[in-house]
């Protein structure tokens, strides 16, 4: 395989930009799939840099689930309109409002949910454990606390497509690959019968 062809092969895996490729190839000595890891690693340091810029365009987008028992709206916002119209960008935000439907989370992410509530789940964890020094008790309620941060936050929760990836990842792997800053602002989840 020529060198154009593996950019363009290259290109077509990972989204990256074509200089971004041929570096790539040449570090990788023209291996593909360690060229892949690097392009991977490189975006995931980018995507670190993008967390702190302004995001004020985005999408405002529905999901109505089968059988109408189910709706979800859902704010995403990104730097640009451009990418607001990205069909990656809205591929993800519909992604997102399906995982809202399917996995019914209360926050966006660990830092929006209440300290009240931190306290009251870390009170609970400790009361079901006996008989544990203090210091093993602190450690099994952080891990305790982990699991319920991947229940109630959207951000800490298991892709349901792919269980192997937290939607944060997917976040950063999108991030890397437009360059630009993308965040779940907020989201509301409707169900019949549901009080809540």
């Amino acid at each position: 395989m020529n060198i154009m062809d593996a950019v363009k092969n290259l290109r077509l895996k990972t989204s990256a930009g074509m200089m971004e490729c041929k570096e790539a190839l040449k570090e990788s000595g023209g291996d593909i799939e360690k060229a892949v890891e690097i392009l991977r690693k490189k975006g995931v340091a980018k995507a670190a840099k993008k967390s702190t810029r302004a995001t004020d365009q985005g999408v405002v987008d529905s999901y109505i689930h089968m059988g109408s028992r189910i709706g979800v709206l859902i704010e995403v916002n990104c730097e640009t309109d451009f990418v607001a119209r990205n069909s990656d960008f809205k591929k993800l935000v519909k992604e997102l409002a399906m995982q809202v439907a399917a996995s019914n989370p209360l926050y966006v992410s660990k830092e929006d949910v209440d300290p009240a509530a931190i306290e009251k789940e870390k009170e609970i964890f400790r009361a079901q454990i006996t008989g544990k020094p203090a210091n093993v008790v602190e450690k099994i309620v952080e891990g305790k606390l982990e699991k319920y941060y991947s229940d109630v936050c959207l951000l800490e929760q298991a892709f349901v497509k792919d269980p192997n990836v937290k939607i944060k990842d997917l976040l950063t792997q999108l991030i890397a690959t437009i360059g630009e800053n993308i965040q779940v602002r907020r989201f509301s989840r409707f169900e019949i019968g549901d009080q809540g």
